[in-house]
């Protein structure tokens, strides 16, 4: 769906269940392709139109900000965020590879106030000039940042818009970042648990003060992080197994 695999795990009744994105510039639909391999060697597919429901239009949000933040990059810098952009891409991509490693529910990395919606837009001057692809939260710098559930760490880096960060990979598709980091806590190739203090909030990168941003990816598309809270893990998650069993 959207060009991203679905990873289908049984369900009760015969069902399976799987997660899919929809891509945060999609209006009210997105469209899947279901292929069917039967035991025969028959295949079957079908093209499906899902309907995009719940969404409501991007609120703007106006900030005033120095100039420094809005003139336009050289064309190193524009390749060197390109360049990360496809780290993280890649990251989402890897995490197709492996199975959900959650249990318990995804949690919110901080309980602090959100200070940003996903998917705000933002009015930098007067100006439309992005869109905000993750949800912001309050904390002073030093505040702790908590994984938002068990995974295997992916990339602890230094960017040149988010700062440092970090990127959980949860399997099945399904990674979690954390930006703008003071300090990372964790090393490429950890393992951590749901609600393991990982870093502290910081104001490294692009930004004009000390906040956490916390973004998703399934595969290489960027959705609402706070999506992943209302994720029954009895539903889709390590407690299920992916294997599905070949038809009679």
């Amino acid at each position: 769906m959207a060009d991203e695999p679905l990873h289908f795990s049984p369900a009760d009744s015969g069902r399976y269940n799987a997660i899919g994105a929809v891509p945060a510039d999609a209006s009210d639909s997105v469209a899947a392709v279901v292929t069917v391999d039967y035991g025969s060697g028959a295949v079957d597919s079908m093209h499906v139109t899902v309907k995009v429901t719940g969404s409501e239009p991007p609120r703007e949000s106006p900030l005033a900000v120095d100039a420094r933040f809005t003139r336009p990059l050289d064309a190193a810098t524009e390749a060197r965020i390109e360049h990360e952009n496809e780290l993280a891409r890649e990251v989402g991509r890897r995490a197709h590879d492996s199975p959900p490693l959650w249990t318990a529910p995804f949690q919110r990395p901080r309980d602090s106030r959100v200070t940003s919606r996903f998917g705000t837009g933002r009015l930098f001057n007067g100006t439309l000039a992005t869109r905000h692809l993750g949800v912001d939260y309050a904390g002073a710098a030093g505040a702790p940042v908590r994984a938002a559930n068990r995974g295997v760490v992916a990339l602890v880096d230094t960017f040149f818009l988010a700062g440092r960060i970090i990127y959980i990979d949860h399997g099945g598709g399904v990674v979690t970042a954390y930006f703008h980091l003071t300090k990372p806590l964790v090393a490429k190739g950890d393992t951590v648990a749901r609600g393991q203090r990982i870093g502290t909030v910081g104001a490294t990168g692009r930004v004009t003060g000390p906040h956490l941003h916390w973004s998703a990816r399934y595969g290489a598309l960027t959705v609402n992080p706070l999506d992943l809270i209302g994720l029954d893990p009895r539903v889709y998650g390590a407690s299920k197994s992916r294997t599905i069993p070949p038809p009679p």
